[in-house]
């Protein structure tokens, strides 16, 4: 299936969009799903036939109902003719959505981490195999390499976006966390954003006492990316699950969809669904801040 991009916007979508255009985050409580531009509406009947894309198994499709693509990259205000790089896409969730619809007019970059490690490997073959064999749909994504304790994401200033999926969790147990996010701030243009999704931990809980579940505190998230130089634009509540009470014998990988447990429980866990997740849009400021010299603290 082959999509084709129009942006020819009439002048009644353009105003009307503008009339819903996105309010400060201070002016809304967090949790609001705030479209962040005017073209939203437009992005949303574009998204809809790439959902539906036959590319995308049933399988994948059925995850919709937990990761919300739709809500989410609206939310991170995503349009099609921009340069989107997404970090660690695993096997590749994600890219059959945000390739296909950056095919014609923008471009799409999954940054896939340099290493030997089983799943590296396996997830890098699964992603190289995916855009080789639909040469219509991914033909124009590029893949990258990068290390994680010395990324680069691009040249400075090419990317509009930068997003992550369920990976900050990992940086943070590994240290690299901070190379990371100074790393998206380098690739992306002054006012361009960067999207987060990640496990959130209760209320409360430190980064030492969840560190090893998978989960992370809210705050820990936006002051890895604050001190990188970026300014949180808002908070949004889309891919919250409040039946998930983050208290499971393998932390979060106890739930779907990587059921560590098997068979025990299996029902229960399907029962909560995916995890609870922040859902976090950070931009990068148009004028760079003198210095931002400080560590995340743990």
């Amino acid at each position: 299936m082959k999509i084709r991009l129009a942006f020819g916007l009439s002048a009644a979508l353009l105003f009307a969009g503008m009339a819903h255009a996105q309010q400060s985050a201070q002016d809304q409580p967090a949790g609001d799903l705030v479209p962040p531009t005017s073209a939203s509406d437009f992005t949303a009947s574009q998204l809809d036939a790439v959902l539906a894309g036959s590319w995308r198994s049933a399988t994948d499709k059925a995850r919709d109902v937990y990761r919300h693509p739709k809500q989410t990259l609206q939310f991170f205000g995503l349009q099609p003719d921009q340069t989107v790089v997404e970090i660690t896409p695993g096997g590749g969730w994600y890219s059959e959505i945000l390739a296909p619809l950056l095919r014609d007019n923008g471009h799409y970059v999954a940054a896939v981490p340099a290493g030997n490690g089983a799943e590296q490997k396996r997830n890098a073959a699964a992603l190289q195999a995916k855009f080789a064999g639909d040469a219509a749909e991914y033909g124009k994504a590029s893949i990258i390499t990068f290390n994680p304790k010395t990324p680069v994401f691009g040249p400075a200033g090419s990317a509009d976006m930068v997003l992550t999926f369920r990976n900050v969790h990992n940086w943070a147990e590994a240290g690299t966390g901070e190379a990371m996010f100074k790393a998206f701030y380098a690739v992306l243009k002054p006012g361009g954003t960067l999207g987060v999704a990640d496990h959130r931990a209760a209320q409360g809980a430190s980064f030492e006492s969840v560190k090893d579940t998978g989960y992370l505190p809210t705050d820990y998230v936006i002051k890895l990316a604050t001190d990188a130089g970026f300014k949180l634009d808002a908070q949004s509540e889309i891919n919250a699950n409040p039946k998930d009470t983050k208290d499971y014998p393998k932390g979060v990988w106890t739930l779907p969809p990587t059921l560590t447990l098997g068979e025990q429980d299996r029902a229960k866990y399907l029962a909560i669904g995916e995890s609870d997740r922040m859902t976090l849009r950070f931009v990068k400021p148009a004028k760079a801040p003198a210095s931002s010299s400080s560590s995340p603290a743990h």
